[in-house]
């Protein structure tokens, strides 16, 4: 067996493990503050916004020898307006400027056969309306609107509502995210990235639920037992799944960082940036919040209930007078009415953890 699959196994046996929920607030620092320079770059610099939301106008010429930078100096000073171009594949080129009208365009397109030397007939000009962008991005937003109550109904159904907050949440973090570094890199938003968007969302609650479903299968009859808090079940749910999310999310990455690095960076396909970078950073930050986010806030508003804290207090009371005695709590035998009873993972990955009579059963099944 691998050792990345040795390691799961033991993971989930719970053999050894990380303390992800007691560093929880080091998960949060790191996440507010990624936020906050995500919001900041979006106020400083804002989005790039493409032709399809602004409006302007598509020149697509025949084969020419100017290179890329030159054309756009020229379309630029054309114009008066930043223009982007980009090569094409059968050496012609894709001039892009925003903001021009039908008249505005046609002298334009006059210009540009002048300073490319390309008879003006066999100029492409295509005028794109801000309506018609506009008309993308209410639907968007309807769209992930939509998608947000369903989610929170849902979730609330499958599980409960403070695992429907805590998804919003991560869901929230991982879009922030995704739109900051467009906004500090300055890659243009076009309806591609409107799409990345919404499909990075499906990506990242598809983690979230695998922990949550561990989640609740492991605190199922909790409060009937006085061995472990929900705290310490939500941490082994996060350790028995991260290997899982691990290879998942690497698995994911893969396509998308070659259609960004070699398909926008190298061959210089700057189309397939505005999806691959929206897919890239979201599912990043989705496979963060998942692990990182998600289930600690749930732990955390979990922990506020009257009964979780009463089962917290007489846990600790029962340590506190067993290590009195010079024992430990974890010696004893497991109830069989209370399968969730199974010891949860390692404060710390490769500390060997002691399993008791009863362990390598599953919480929340019998024998």
């Amino acid at each position: 067996m691998s050792r990345l699959g040795t390691l799961g196994a033991r993971l989930y046996r719970g053999e050894v493990g990380y303390d992800f929920i007691g560093k929880r607030k080091i998960w949060y620092g790191i996440s507010i503050l990624i936020t906050i320079t995500a919001i900041v770059g979006l106020a400083v610099s804002g989005l790039n916004m493409g032709i399809e939301f602004k409006g302007g106008a598509v020149f697509t010429t025949p084969k020419t020898s100017v290179t890329v930078a030159k054309a756009e100096d020229l379309a630029t000073e054309a114009s008066g307006h930043q223009a982007i171009v980009q090569k094409l594949g059968n050496g012609g080129l894709r001039i892009q400027i925003t903001e021009v009208d039908t008249a505005k365009s046609d002298e334009i397109k006059n210009t540009l056969s002048k300073d490319l030397d390309v008879p003006a007939e066999k100029i492409a000009a295509d005028l794109v309306g801000p309506s018609w962008g506009e008309q993308i991005a209410n639907k968007a937003w309807t769209g992930l609107g939509i998608f947000m109550v369903l989610v929170v109904i849902y979730l609330a159904i499958a599980f409960e509502w403070r695992m429907a907050i805590a998804a919003l949440v991560a869901l929230i973090h991982d879009i922030t995210i995704t739109v900051g570094v467009y906004a500090l890199v300055g890659f243009e938003v076009t309806p591609g990235t409107v799409i990345g968007l919404l499909t990075i969302l499906g990506y990242s609650l598809y983690d979230t639920v695998v922990v949550f479903d561990s989640l609740k299968e492991g605190t199922h009859g909790i409060t009937k037992q006085t061995r472990w808090t929900y705290s310490e079940i939500a941490n082994r749910s996060i350790n028995g799944t991260l290997v899982r999310s691990i290879n998942t999310t690497v698995v994911a990455l893969l396509p998308v960082a070659g259609l960004l690095f070699i398909g926008g960076g190298v061959l210089g396909a700057g189309m397939l940036n505005d999806i691959s970078l929206a897919l890239f950073v979201g599912l990043a930050a989705g496979a963060y919040s998942s692990i990182f986010i998600a289930t600690p806030l749930v732990a955390d508003l979990k922990e506020r209930d009257p009964q979780m804290k009463a089962l917290k207090k007489r846990i600790l009371a029962k340590r506190a007078a067993a290590a009195a005695k010079g024992e430990s709590a974890e010696d004893e035998q497991p109830d069989d009415d209370h399968p969730q009873d199974a010891a949860p993972a390692a404060a710390v990955v490769g500390q060997r953890q002691q399993p008791p009579r009863g362990q390598g059963r599953t919480p929340g099944k019998r024998r």
